[in-house]
């Protein structure tokens, strides 16, 4: 009994604090991050042997690994002005290798296999899911110091997506044939806002009416979260997913900063968990089940614990300023990710490199959303 009682007591005082023992410098592992990340575009045999294990399980990793490390290189840049020549340099290989491929190899070489299974609804044909990341890439790089070979492609995606857009009842244009995804539609509306900033345009009607008709039409009824994906009709296929509902917030932040707050809130509220200092996000509220994909990844049972929610819960957690969640995401992620460091640089063994990327991003955001709310001054983007 005495030594029964010793273990409980032991366990009283120790649990609650063993999450600290996890606790690592966010400033330090964005370097870390950051180092390995861009070393990847230094590097082609470490790029090319990274690249081909993303491809092997998916072909949007590949994709999405870019576009993440280039958002938070941007984001670095506009932090550390010391950074900002080796995270420039970086960032332009990534999108002019990004953009020959895509020319070269043509759309269907970023998505899944699938895509060939149907017909695109709208014309031209063409998914939103690239259009919208690689617009983003190239504005945050404008954004960070202007490049002006980069102003033209990002005017024709940009024009391209709002066309598209405008030929759907729920102004949503397609990532896949007639499959809509609100991940991806709304960071094509983050990188419309970019470029009113940049360049004079305006698309504030059509941001104001995508959230408007967002919220008749592509909520789900029982959690008021946005559903994940949907026909360009507007009939819902998804309901709401951890995979898609955190980026979609943060995207949210320079289009409708009440909606995208609501929106987190309701996130926050229906899929985190936390216990003894430990955080981690579940793939769909417990009013809807998904089935899994590679967007939800491994679901834990019991636990409810999603990787790919947890993931971009970072995202949305650095993104709202939520410092209690964001500590505890970041514990988990030490605990459980296996955190491997080498030659200055950081890698998690449990995920990828977009895991990393998105990591990066979460650490790292911040600068860029600033610099879009802030009154332009003369000759400055």
């Amino acid at each position: 009994m005495l030594g029964l009682c010793a273990l409980l007591v032991a366990s009283a005082i120790w649990l609650p604090i063993v999450h600290l023992l996890f606790a690592r410098s966010a400033e330090r592992r964005a370097d870390q991050l950051a180092a390995r990340g861009t070393a990847l575009w230094v590097d082609a045999s470490l790029r090319e042997r990274e690249v081909a294990k993303m491809r092997g399980s998916n072909a949007e990793w590949d994709f999405m690994g870019r576009s993440f490390l280039v958002w938070a290189l941007a984001n670095r840049a506009l932090r550390e002005p010391a950074a900002a020549p080796r995270a420039l340099a970086a960032i332009d290989v990534i999108i002019d290798e990004t953009l020959r491929l895509e020319r070269e190899r043509g759309m269907y070489f970023f998505l899944m296999p699938y895509a060939r299974a149907g017909r695109f609804v709208v014309a031209p044909e063409a998914s939103q899911f690239l259009d919208g990341e690689i617009a983003l890439m190239l504005a945050m790089r404008r954004v960070v110091a202007e490049k002006p070979e980069y102003r033209a492609p990002l005017a024709a995606r940009v024009e391209r997506m709002a066309a598209r857009m405008k030929q759907s009842p729920v102004l949503s244009a397609e990532s896949y044939p007639d499959e809509c995804w609100t991940f991806c539609n709304t960071v094509a509306l983050a990188a419309m806002r970019l470029e009113d900033r940049l360049d004079g345009t305006d698309h504030a009607q059509l941001l104001a009416d995508w959230v408007k008709t967002a919220k008749r039409r592509l909520v789900d009824p029982k959690t008021g979260i946005l559903v994940s994906s949907y026909t360009v009709d507007g009939h819902h296929l998804d309901g709401p997913e951890g995979s898609s509902i955190w980026m979609a917030a943060h995207a949210l932040q320079i289009v409708d900063a009440e909606f995208a707050a609501d929106q987190y809130a309701r996130a926050r509220r229906e899929l985190r968990h936390s216990a003894l200092g430990f955080g981690w996000a579940g793939e769909w509220p417990a009013s809807w089940r998904g089935p899994r994909d590679v967007d939800s990844g491994p679901v834990i049972p019991l636990l409810d614990v999603s990787a790919g929610s947890s993931g971009l819960a970072l995202v949305g957690a650095a993104s709202f300023g939520d410092r209690a969640y964001l500590d505890e995401l970041r514990a988990t992620l030490e605990l459980a990710a296996f955190p491997i460091e080498r030659d200055g640089g950081l890698t998690y063994a449990a995920g990828n490199q977009v895991g990393d990327a998105v990591l990066l991003y979460a650490l790292e955001m911040g600068p860029m959303w600033r610099r879009v709310r802030e009154p332009i001054a003369r000759g400055a983007p």
